[in-house]
């Protein structure tokens, strides 16, 4: 458990080391019903104050925020664990902030990065605040009751200020030593990248808009991934430090798979949220393809199944952990774009996998592995395509693949003489999975 911050600081906020402080333990005891359920569904890495936090949320109604920035049309995965956090805040009867970053985007975040974001026009950003927006009614029921979830523009209250009122406003409570120990300044420095004075700031605004959010919306949570941690502490201290009043911060372990990639990406990019910028099919196949190592935590992060379902679904081994990765895939995408489009892309998923057996068998001859002297050979790309009959002669195929129409084992081919062994199979039972284009797919088994 983390150790308490000072309750009475200096008014300036001095540099202190970041990793002065523990993750939390697993066994952490709460009372409050929110707290205990983010730990048991492994949401918690890092928390300040957590026995004040833990009788605030136990006591009444809390109000919590996550700020996301608006850099692209549509959130993706990676954001994912940030929206369920605030769901599991309202489900626990507390009410949550989702704060639009339409003033930091002009800014950037520059956390993880070796260089600086592009810089958008306040056109492109109001057009990505409006195509993200809707995503979280999915998930959060907005309103105007205690616990209704409401949505917020920090672009509302900073560029209201004036540079010199938000230097003397905000600037003396903040020294470049403390600024420098931070993670996302240091590590950027260490590697020899340049940061810009306009990123430096951006620490400075999210400090801000928690000061801003805990006096206008009496808001005592900011919650956010386990790299906003130093950006957190500093909203915290300064809040307890200028205005005297309670304030938390709470954050999520970065999330990786099993094998060590980065949550919500794969070799065909970004799994974004957005219908219209990965399909209700396509996102249930990236649930379906899970690592079995990731099963139960995902179900436990990304489902509202009961954690006893999950422990029983979690335990199958074998072939029938791939019977949990379907309850997964199903839970995941009816929560995000709903039970018919849930149902229509399993079925979907069934089905080619129904008719690549088919198809498999149907061009069966035309698609030995086995040479002259029975020996296992490698298969060319285009010879895989023509092979699997989705195309009509290897030029047809090589011309398929070099205009990007063609995907093996859900990774897009553009070499037409990408090699693969008979045993480099993905599928179920060693199957190649060959796609043309968004809906034909089909099945195939080396023999």
């Amino acid at each position: 458990m983390l150790a308490t911050l000072n309750p009475s600081p200096p008014a300036v906020l001095d540099p202190a080391p970041q990793g002065d402080t523990a993750p939390m333990t697993a066994d952490a005891a709460f009372k409050s019903d929110f707290l205990r359920t983010l730990r048991d569904r492994g949401y918690i890495h890092q928390i300040t104050h957590p026995d004040e936090l833990d009788a605030a949320a136990s006591a009444g109604v809390i109000t919590a925020y996550i700020g996301f920035d608006a850099t692209a049309p549509s959130l993706h995965v990676g954001s994912l664990i940030q929206i369920m956090m605030l769901r599991r805040l309202q489900q626990a009867g507390h009410k949550p902030v989702v704060l639009m970053g339409g003033g930091t985007t002009k800014v950037g975040d520059p956390t993880g990065k070796d260089e600086s974001r592009k810089l958008l026009s306040d056109a492109d950003i109001a057009a990505n605040i409006a195509s993200i927006k809707s995503v979280f009614a999915k998930f959060l029921t907005f309103g105007d009751g205690p616990t209704d979830a409401v949505m917020v523009d920090n672009d509302e209250w900073l560029s209201k200020f004036g540079y010199v009122q938000f230097l003397r406003d905000y600037g003396v409570h903040f020294t470049v030593n403390r600024m420098l120990a931070f993670d996302s300044v240091k590590q950027r420095l260490e590697r020899e990248q340049p940061m810009t004075f306009l990123e430096f700031n951006y620490m400075l605004m999210q400090s801000v808009d928690f000061l801003e959010l805990s006096r206008s919306r009496n808001c005592l949570l900011q919650m956010g991934g386990s790299d906003q941690w130093g950006n957190i502490l500093n909203g915290v201290e300064l809040i307890r430090r200028v205005d005297h009043k309670p304030a938390f911060g709470l954050t999520t372990p970065l999330l990786s798979t099993a094998s060590g990639a980065k949550m919500g990406k794969t070799a065909q990019g970004a799994v974004w949220l957005n219908a219209d910028m990965r399909s209700p099919y396509d996102y249930w196949q990236f649930w379906r393809n899970a690592e079995d190592a990731d099963v139960g935590r995902f179900l436990r992060l990304f489902t509202d199944l009961s954690l006893d379902e999950i422990a029983r679904l979690e335990a199958l081994d074998g072939a029938a952990i791939n019977d949990a990765k379907k309850v997964l895939a199903d839970e995941a995408t009816r929560m995000l774009h709903g039970a018919d489009a849930a149902k229509a892309a399993r079925a979907k998923a069934e089905e080619a996998f129904e008719l690549g057996n088919t198809a498999a068998a149907a061009t069966s001859e035309d698609f030995v592995w086995a040479g002259e002297t029975g020996e296992l050979t490698k298969r060319t790309a285009e010879a895989i395509v023509k092979g699997a009959g989705l195309a009509g002669s290897v030029k047809e195929a090589r011309n398929l693949i070099e205009q990007g129409t063609i995907l093996i084992n859900d990774v897009k081919i553009t070499d037409p003489k990408t090699s693969y062994e008979r045993t480099d199979g993905a599928g179920e039972g060693g199957l190649f999975k060959i796609q043309k284009g968004k809906n034909r797919i089909v099945w195939v088994r080396p023999v």
